[in-house]
């Protein structure tokens, strides 16, 4: 149900954002009778596809394990989005409603990559990793401690049979809820918490 849900909110979001760049568009190119009539046309389904943002997006802020941070600046960014978007194209007013859109885009951002802020990549070769670390830092808010917490869609890690190469591939390109964690762990990292997940039985 969870991967559902995810999925569903995934494509409200990118529905949100479409129509909220038509909107930013029009209101930027001076097109106040065009957007007008755009607003009026879509103001039903808009409400229904804001709904299920908030609904999907609430649902998932509950459930997920994957927390920290991120989460917390997605929310406040998505927040502080809404009544400036809605000020913004009231008093038709470019700036609130640019600075609407970054806070959106700031937040889808920070959804996908479960980081608040920008991480420097790290050198190869500087250092090596204690995969429980790892682990504990990335890993544990879903699967647990003893791998069998399973927030989020997350699969026991105690019945799994992925070889090492397979754990390396699902860590880097990730599955259903579980986000790719190539862009932010090192190679060094996520082979080194791979083979900490085999030693979890």
């Amino acid at each position: 149900m969870y991967t559902g849900i995810m999925h569903t909110h995934t494509l409200v979001v990118s529905l949100f954002l479409l129509i909220y760049l038509v909107k930013t568009g029009l209101l930027f190119f001076n097109k106040t009778a065009v957007l007008q009539t755009f607003s009026a046309k879509i103001k039903v389904p808009e409400m229904i596809i804001s709904t299920l943002f908030l609904l999907t997006g609430v649902y998932l802020a509950i459930n997920t394990g994957n927390g920290g941070n991120w989460l917390w600046a997605k929310l406040v960014a998505v927040f502080v989005s809404i009544p400036l978007a809605v000020i913004a194209f009231k008093k038709q007013n470019k700036n609130l409603a640019l600075l609407s859109l970054m806070a959106l885009m700031y937040a889808y951002g920070v959804s996908e990559t479960k980081s608040a802020f920008f991480k420097p990549e790290e050198k190869p070769g500087t250092a090596s990793y204690n995969g429980r670390e790892v682990y504990e830092t990335y890993c544990i808010s879903c699967h647990g401690a003893d791998g069998k917490l399973m927030l989020s869609g997350a699969k026991d890690l105690t019945l799994s049979p992925l070889t090492l190469d397979q754990r390396i591939a699902l860590i880097n390109s990730g599955k259903n809820a579980m986000p790719a964690y190539a862009k932010t762990l090192s190679a060094a990292q996520i082979q080194a918490v791979a083979v900490y997940t085999q030693t979890i039985k």
